[in-house]
């Protein structure tokens, strides 16, 4: 077997190295977008743009506050939490031209969540949204930042609007818990101060961490992924080299309703995209179909990126397919699998081919990518980026056969260094400088990899290793499903049994119809033996499909 067998598939003008030392640090590649891009538009937020000029003033602005008002180092660690808002941007970029180091938190963490993460990564201080800061009262004397920067939605959105969109939020919607917080600082006040402060630019190394970005948890206690300042720059050169010619610099327009906080919106959309100078559109609440699909409609969009659970459900949006995509070029999926029926309809709706991805949190996170516009294979995760290496390895640590199951190990310079704090914790997933995903995968003659699900998730019937993401795949292509959440329960006889949860999109569908379904479909033992209907099944804060929640919903029962 040829060592690289996938390089013969990189699409045209794909370089199969890249420099990930280009730029020492995110701090210069934003420099460097804002000589390039100067006046045209970074981002923009519920009407509102700010530009790349606007930006560098804003993100200096509240770095000099951090490094001489709050009085904060070079390393401190600085938590943002909040949507996806112009604030973002601003916040992120100034703590890393602090020199500092910033912990994406998800808004909606509880107390004890976020308790856990500011204690582990021992943060300084936060920017967190009023929406979420009476959870932050609950904890504030546990945790060790002693400043509190908060911020409205509106803050950004200027004059009257800003101030009706606060009162709306707060007042009408009510979306605004009461909260206690009287130390905490304004986020347009920490701006104004900054303006009359001295930044000053640290030096920073491509060996400093950049983001300690916290895995789910879905398998334990979350940890700290250190993802350094290379790190990120690889990732972000090789996602930038992969889109190739297709894109053209100054000229695209991004759609971003994954949360920035998310590693896969963070270095896809936020810094892959700020280096071609793309406008980028923030979406505030995806969720909102009606008025995400009024978005879509009034940019004349070029790139969109998604999971699969986002993709559906715009797809099962009457309106989606009414939208003028004649300047769509391009689509790709992560965080979750694509399934297959949801890839075949995309293409038939907009004209454009959903490219599936895979990386994870260690990887910062983009390792693999099927050919944008190129040879794609629908059901696979596609060939290693540039400058990156993946195989298929057993239990003892082995390459297996071609066609093989085994688990997805990573080698490349968007490997995270290591899991904050945790050196015991690293050495279970570090085999030298290769990652061990957690995933099970098989690779073809091509180079092209399939995951076949993650290694705690499989199910075992009988001796037989049944990967839910098949079983959820199948589920799929029946027309009368919606959505489908596979789990394995144990069972005396065959030591786990297939169950299916389904969100039906027909109401007349039925267990036994579903089951026949599958066993015309699939092998007897990986056909569910309880199919339960449910009306929406229990997803993470991009969507992806939380089968341990499933699982204590069903014990529950």
């Amino acid at each position: 077997m040829q060592k690289y067998p996938w390089l013969k598939n990189y699409p045209e003008g794909v370089p199969h190295e890249v420099d990930p030392d280009q730029f020492s640090s995110v701090m210069d590649l934003l420099e460097e977008s804002v000589k390039k891009f100067g006046d045209k538009e970074a981002y923009v937020c519920m009407g509102k743009s700010i530009t790349f000029n606007e930006l560098d003033k804003l993100s200096r602005n509240f770095a000099a506050y951090l490094q001489h008002e709050l009085k904060l180092q070079k390393g401190d660690r600085v938590a943002i939490q909040m949507p996806n808002m112009l604030q973002y941007p601003v916040a992120l970029f100034g703590i890393l031209r602090a020199g500092m180091i910033v912990v994406n938190t998800n808004p909606l963490y509880t107390a004890s969540e976020m308790k856990h993460q500011f204690k582990d990564a021992d943060i300084a201080a936060v920017v967190i949204v009023a929406n979420f800061a009476h959870n932050l009262e609950k904890i504030q004397g546990e945790i060790p930042a002693k400043h509190i920067i908060i911020t409205e939605i509106g803050d950004m959105l200027g004059g009257l609007k800003g101030g009706i969109v606060n009162f709306v939020v707060k007042h009408i919607k009510k979306m605004v818990p009461a909260y206690s917080l009287p130390q905490a600082i304004k986020f347009n006040a920490v701006l104004k101060a900054g303006a009359n402060l001295k930044y000053d630019r640290p030096e920073v190394k491509s060996s400093d961490i950049a983001f300690l970005q916290y895995t789910g948890g879905t398998t334990g206690v979350s940890k700290g992924a250190a993802l350094t300042q290379r790190n990120i720059v690889a990732n972000m050169q090789q996602i930038s080299a992969w889109f190739g010619k297709d894109l053209h610099e100054g000229k695209e327009i991004v759609i971003t309703a994954l949360p920035l906080y998310h590693i896969f919106a963070l270095t896809v959309n936020c810094l892959a995209m700020l280096k071609l100078g793309a406008k980028n559109i923030l979406v505030t609440n995806p969720r909102d179909m009606k008025a995400f699909i009024k978005d879509l409609n009034s940019y004349p969009f070029t790139i969109l990126t998604g999971v699969n659970t986002l993709f559906n459900g715009l797809l099962n949006q009457p309106d989606f397919a009414k939208i003028n995509f004649s300047s769509f070029k391009i689509a790709v999926g992560g965080g979750m699998a694509v399934q297959d029926a949801v890839a075949k309809k995309w293409k038939q709706v907009t004209g454009v081919s959903l490219a599936e991805g895979y990386g994870l949190t260690e990887t910062s996170p983009v390792a693999s990518c099927n050919p944008i516009n190129g040879t794609e294979r629908i059901g696979t995760i596609g060939i290693p980026l540039p400058n990156t290496e993946m195989k298929i390895m057993d239990d003892a640590g082995n390459e297996v056969a071609l066609g093989e199951p085994g688990e997805i190990c990573i080698k490349g310079p968007q490997v995270m260094s290591g899991y904050w704090r945790r050196q015991d914790e690293t050495d279970k997933v570090m085999n030298g400088e290769w990652f061990k995903s957690g995933d099970i995968g098989i690779v073809d003659a091509d180079g092209f990899f399939k995951i076949v699900d993650r290694k705690k998730e499989m199910i075992l019937v009988s001796g037989f290793n049944v990967y839910p993401n098949e079983v959820e795949n199948c589920l799929a292509e029946n027309p009368k499903v919606l959505e489908s959440g596979v789990i394995g329960m144990p069972d005396e006889r065959s030591t786990e049994r297939v169950v299916a949860y389904v969100v039906a999109k027909d109401k007349s569908v039925t267990a036994e119809e579903l089951i026949a379904h599958c066993k015309e479909n699939l092998t007897n033992y990986k056909v569910p033996k309880e199919v339960h209907f449910i009306d929406e099944l229990p997803k993470s804060n991009v969507g992806k499909i939380l089968r341990r929640k499933i699982k204590e919903l069903h014990e529950a029962k």
